[in-house]
């Protein structure tokens, strides 16, 4: 070969080396948007992956609260469920409460007995399923939350003013709930 090929060849080895190199920059060129616009596909992937899980995180507290409720609401309804029942066996109550006091006046003990038996084990059925007497006595102070005013009448003394004097009916309560309050006289 002449030196003019030789030339020639070695002419066009740099220009292919070139050409590649320039190849090879393009395609450099086109691999970092490639990258870049790989990361930004894959940060916009992880913000909506972070909206979903911050999502169902707060659907799964809104049901726990929504579970949490209806449990207590469903307890409070089982707690009070028979109130309707209890209030339509207070009066029954109120009756034994007579009936026994009219019987002790009597002196037929085994008449008493057998009541006081039947009433005890009808009072303690009901304390069983929740229904408890309010205690109120004479001379507690007068709380318009708790006690019925029947009236108001002069106060013996100056201790009972304001007080109760007298309890006309018990009262009742289921739970924490009163479902009957005691009737009172209170002291003036």
């Amino acid at each position: 070969m002449s030196k003019k090929g030789k030339v020639e060849d070695m002419d066009e080895v740099m220009a292919e080396h070139e050409s590649m190199e320039e190849t090879e920059h393009q395609a450099e060129n086109i691999r970092e948007p490639e990258e870049t616009s790989k990361r930004s596909v894959e940060e916009t992937l992880r913000e909506e992956l972070a909206q979903e899980k911050d999502k169902f995180l707060r659907l799964f507290a809104e049901f726990e609260n929504f579970k949490k409720r209806t449990s207590k609401e469903r307890m409070e309804l089982f707690r009070t469920a028979g109130q309707e029942v209890m209030v339509s066996l207070l009066p029954v109550m109120d009756d034994f409460d007579r009936a026994l006091k009219e019987i002790s006046k009597t002196g037929e003990k085994e008449l008493l007995k057998g009541v006081e038996l039947i009433n005890t084990k009808f009072r303690e059925t009901l304390k069983g399923k929740g229904l408890e007497q309010i205690a109120v006595k004479e001379g507690d102070v007068f709380d318009a939350e708790i006690h019925e005013a029947v009236t108001q009448i002069p106060a013996p003394n100056k201790k009972l003013k304001g007080k109760v004097i007298d309890v006309i009916e018990k009262g009742f309560k289921l739970g924490d709930r009163i479902i009957r309050h005691p009737k009172v006289v209170v002291g003036n």
